[in-house]
């Protein structure tokens, strides 16, 4: 499932994270990489644990924590404290694969990643190049978002950032551990959660709404991990 899901950060909020972002430090993108993917990446990035990357991590995860969409599509157990990336003068980040298993720095806590997220704090004609390229089953989507906006995406898909060829990319990167491990359940509780909501804001009172909910739960019941 790929996902676009909107206004995950406020205007105010976005140009708030924009002049952290813009006296933030920066390092070598690499620091973060697996040892295949450190070949084919070329960016910056704020160092994990910098007091700019947490302030900004802590209201992401809170803005998260509040989105009816992603809430419902990702079914959230834990979340990875989101990194920042830039991408200038022509950098890139070549197709590549996610880590299955990601270790929270500093905390003996690991995550699955089961699902990647790309937030955007750039407007799209702010940069030239810099689509996120997602290989799935109907192809390949090329994404660029605009700012406060995110991408959603199963963590298992090759992707890859194309070359900034003028201004600069600006993104949170994160993972997600979702209640449901398999895509394919996951995908599924999502649909049956939007046609529930749907039939209940058309037909509030029609008694399928009731029992179409409880298959839902017993199938969340029946597949969730914690």
């Amino acid at each position: 499932m790929l996902l676009r899901i909107p206004d995950v950060l406020t205007p105010a909020q976005v140009a708030e994270a924009r002049t952290i972002l813009g006296n933030a430090e920066w390092v070598d993108g690499r620091v973060t990489a697996g040892h295949q993917s450190s070949k084919a990446k070329d960016n910056m990035q704020i160092p994990e644990g910098h007091p700019a990357a947490q302030q900004l991590g802590q209201m992401i995860v809170s803005a998260l924590g509040q989105n009816p969409l992603f809430l419902s599509a990702a079914l959230p157990l834990r979340v990875f404290p989101p990194l920042f990336n830039r991408y200038t003068g022509g950098q890139s980040f070549g197709t590549h694969v996610d880590n299955a298993i990601r270790q929270v720095t500093g905390t003996p806590h690991r995550i699955r990643t089961d699902l990647s997220a790309t937030l955007f704090f750039a407007a799209p004609d702010e940069y030239e190049g810099g689509e996120l390229c997602v290989e799935d089953t109907y192809g390949t989507q090329a994404v660029k978002l605009p700012p406060g906006h995110m991408l959603l995406y199963p963590a298992t898909s090759l992707h890859h950032v194309r070359p900034v060829t003028r201004g600069g990319r600006v993104c949170s990167f994160f993972w997600i551990q979702s209640m449901i491990r398999d895509d394919g359940h996951r995908s599924l509780l999502f649909d049956l959660d939007t046609a529930i909501q749907r039939l209940s804001g058309d037909h509030p009172e029609h008694p399928s709404a009731v029992q179409l909910t409880g298959v839902y739960h017993n199938l969340l019941r029946q597949w969730a991990e914690l």
